[in-house]
């Protein structure tokens, strides 16, 4: 049946978080009634379309399975890298373990202690400074180096902690070559990309993970594939399965997402320090997304849709708008505006009205709404991909753990996206965790 006129002026007058797909009908005020329709107008670029994501994931399926071909592996942007993990956790591991984790903002540094189906960590976490980050690996090392580690006596280098095949620990920590300089007797376990631990953290618990995705300060995952599939892994132990870095914060960096960039996206690239690369990642993560915010309310203040034309020089300043801002301003109860209007007197927008913060807020939601569900479309991708029937996808960073409706967001698309045959849940693993008295283990997705 064709939609009716009088049909398609509600949905074009409504939000898109308001309309109910499923029942055909507008649901109960969301608070976006008295979003101004030309703010709307405006933001159309920033929600995509299922067919827009169902495009997005066609396209990463054909940049990995190039990442997985050693014919093509070269020229591919997705470059999906053999972990070389083929196991999974039982449950029944033991022993007392340290790990480090260096990010894109902090320096983590864990001590995990593993009973039979039981455990418990401790942990300090150090900001990296920007100085550093941007420095040399030789800036990095030291810091890494010098950082107290819970539970041990003396500090130590990094490199003695993480494994290395063909020699990589000593290259990349050459004092790792002098153990018996520090007090600490350590076995050298493992180098793990993040999303490799993320998927083996929650495989500890939840027997079904077989992907795992890091949404932080940067955009990444990982999922276990058959080892017949992959032509660059060379499978001495003839198991059948490979645990892969996709690397998909690459993917579009050749061209093929510039169907949904927008002119914010494209600004926020030119102005990075890799113009040109991680396209997939710089749609999502914590690193862009509130400079994403900004651009945007930046071009509607100048064209005089927000805060009657009058802007300010925080506002129009590079990376003044912080992530954090987003989920601060989206966690406020509906037809609340307290921390908005906190957040834009800090930038110098004093004179910021109710209905300007009703705005920022609905600017705040579709760029967060959008990388919810670029993120989902990747999931749903690895997930049809893999065609296992019980998928656990497990996640962490902190756009997804600080973000109040990102978890929710991608369990109504992944749900959207999937094939039919393969059940979703949800389980809340960090409530649990927490009852249980255990450190913290990442969300999981089923």
């Amino acid at each position: 049946m064709r939609p009716t006129p009088e049909l398609i002026s509600e949905i074009y007058t409504a939000c898109y978080c308001e309309w109910d797909i499923t029942k055909k009908k507008l649901l109960d005020g969301c608070g976006h009634e008295s979003v101004d329709n030309v703010i709307r107008e405006h933001c159309k670029d920033l929600v995509l379309s299922d067919e827009q994501l169902r495009e997005v994931m066609s396209k990463l399926l054909l940049a990995i399975n190039k990442g997985l071909d050693k014919n093509t592996n070269k020229e591919a942007v997705v470059k999906c890298f053999p972990t070389y993990v083929q196991d999974l956790p039982n449950g029944k591991e033991k022993g007392k373990f340290l790990a480090l984790d260096l990010g894109g903002t902090n320096f983590r540094v864990l001590i995990i202690y593993l009973e039979e189906n039981h455990f418990k960590m401790e942990s300090k976490v150090y900001s990296i400074p920007q100085d550093i980050m941007t420095g040399s690996g030789t800036q990095v090392s030291i810091l890494i180096g010098l950082s107290p580690t819970p539970g041990v006596g003396n500090p130590a280098p990094a490199g003695l902690f993480s494994c290395a095949r063909g020699g990589l620990m000593e290259k990349v920590f050459p004092i790792a070559k002098n153990p018996d300089c520090y007090d600490v007797q350590i076995e050298v376990c493992a180098i793990l990309n993040d999303t490799t631990g993320c998927l083996m953290s929650c495989a500890w618990k939840n027997r079904n993970c077989r992907v795992g995705i890091i949404c932080g300060t940067g955009c990444n995952a990982c999922y276990v594939e058959r080892c017949d599939n992959v032509g660059t892994f060379d499978n001495e132990s003839g198991k059948p399965y490979v645990i892969i870095n996709t690397e998909w914060g690459a993917m579009g960096d050749g061209g093929a997402l510039d169907f949904i960039l927008t002119p914010y996206d494209r600004e926020v690239d030119a102005a990075s320090v890799h113009p040109g690369k991680q396209t997939f990642e710089k749609m999502i993560s914590g690193m862009y997304m509130g400079e994403i915010v900004r651009l945007a309310l930046q071009k509607f203040t100048k064209q005089g849709l927000l805060f009657n034309g009058q802007g300010s020089d925080q506002l129009f300043t590079r990376e003044a708008f912080l992530t954090k801002y987003v989920s601060e301003i989206e966690s406020e109860p509906k037809g609340t505006h307290t921390i908005c209007l906190s957040v834009l007197a800090g930038l110098g927008l004093p004179h910021a009205s109710e209905q300007d913060a009703i705005n920022v807020r609905y600017v705040c939601e579709c760029v967060s709404r959008r990388a919810a569900h670029l993120v989902s479309a990747g999931a749903a991708c690895l997930i049809n991909k893999m065609d296992f029937e019980h998928v656990t996808v497990a996640v962490d960073g902190s756009v997804y753990r600080f973000h109040p409706h990102f978890h929710d967001l991608m369990m109504e698309k992944i749900g959207q996206l999937i094939s039919k045959n393969i059940q979703v849940r949800n389980q809340a693993c960090r409530e649990a965790a927490h009852e249980r008295g255990e450190f913290e283990t990442p969300p999981c997705l089923y």
